[in-house]
């Protein structure tokens, strides 16, 4: 019996894809697990070595190469390699990441047998950015909370903090995806919430992986000044809300202001005052902000138009000038 699939997600990573194969078939395991690695029809040698991977570990490798890419931003390769996963348990990987530690899936393993109630457990991974952008950080900080639950996963702002590499999911929890989970350009984020539906995932305090972030990736693609991207976390988010019956309807809607608040100083819609304006005003209408200097930092910058503050500073000035000769 196979108690793990893992499923490695493939585009154009031939510098990653030796790294990541590595780390999975070193795995010290007292069980049965398969390596499905799909592909999606990278134009570059990765399919090759994913190959050659197969003819070295046949036991292990069970290689998913797609003859044209399946779009979907990725997902779809992600949904293919799932459809052929026999495990009880999934454990998913991209295949420019890679685990640090020989003992991840039995540890993981080893904690979701003895707690049923869990439906998914995660550890600590470490950020690396390839193009040296950043210095190396963790996903998880120290006061990161062992227990996480549906009402953790959704906020006012953007929740997130489980790395693809380190988490562990039951499988067969989630029978169907609805369709803003195929539409999102996001595959984690909405795969928790539907996983939080039905129960608690565990959090190992260990760093078992590498989250590397390359020009490549996904995650490079996702631009908070590009209406497109803009425009689907917006999509994202309505089907979240709807998705959970709006039980968290205040949150999820503060979070989708901040988007519409974005797309007001987007690169398509920050020089087109009339676009701007209304996308902010928008923002205020959903986010009903409590705090006035929100309120006034947000009208002074996209609804007010500068020439008429430009007037208003001018007058205040003016104003200043003849009270202070008045004293």
């Amino acid at each position: 019996m196979i108690k793990v699939s893992v499923i490695v997600h493939t585009y154009k990573h031939e510098n990653y894809i030796r790294q990541t194969l590595d780390s999975i078939v070193n795995q010290q395991v007292n069980f049965e697990y398969e390596v499905i690695v799909g592909d999606d029809a990278s134009p570059d040698s990765t399919p090759d070595i994913i190959r050659e991977y197969q003819q070295k570990y046949p036991h292990l490798i069970k290689p998913l190469l797609h003859s044209v890419n399946l779009g979907g931003f990725g997902k779809n390769n992600t949904m293919a390699t799932l459809a052929e996963a026999k495990g009880q348990y999934i454990a998913p990987m991209d295949g420019d990441d890679y685990w640090t530690s020989p003992h991840k899936l039995q540890k993981q393993v080893d904690f979701l047998d003895a707690n049923p109630d869990f439906v998914a457990c995660f550890h600590n991974a470490l950020i690396h950015f390839e193009d040296g952008s950043h210095p190396d950080e963790y996903v998880n900080t120290p006061d990161q909370k062992v227990v996480t639950t549906l009402d953790d996963l959704v906020g006012e702002d953007e929740v997130w903090y489980m790395a693809t590499s380190a988490v562990m999911f039951r499988h067969g929890i989630m029978k169907t995806y609805p369709q803003w989970f195929h539409e999102s350009k996001s595959g984690d984020i909405p795969r928790y919430i539907l996983l939080g539906k039905h129960g608690k995932f565990y959090y190992m305090n260990d760093v078992m992986s590498v989250y590397r972030k390359n020009g490549g990736g996904m995650s490079f693609t996702d631009g908070k000044q590009d209406a497109e991207f803009l425009f689907n976390r917006i999509g994202m988010y309505k089907g979240i809300d709807q998705e959970l019956d709006y039980r968290f309807h205040t949150r999820v809607r503060k979070n989708i202001a901040r988007y519409y608040l974005m797309l007001a100083n987007s690169i398509q819609y920050g020089n087109n005052p009339i676009l701007s304006c209304y996308y902010a005003l928008k923002s205020l209408v959903l986010s009903r902000p409590n705090k006035p200097e929100h309120l006034k930092k947000v009208m002074m910058s996209y609804v007010i138009p500068h020439s008429i503050m430009g007037i208003y500073a001018n007058i205040k000035w003016q104003l200043m000038k003849i009270v202070g000769k008045a004293n």
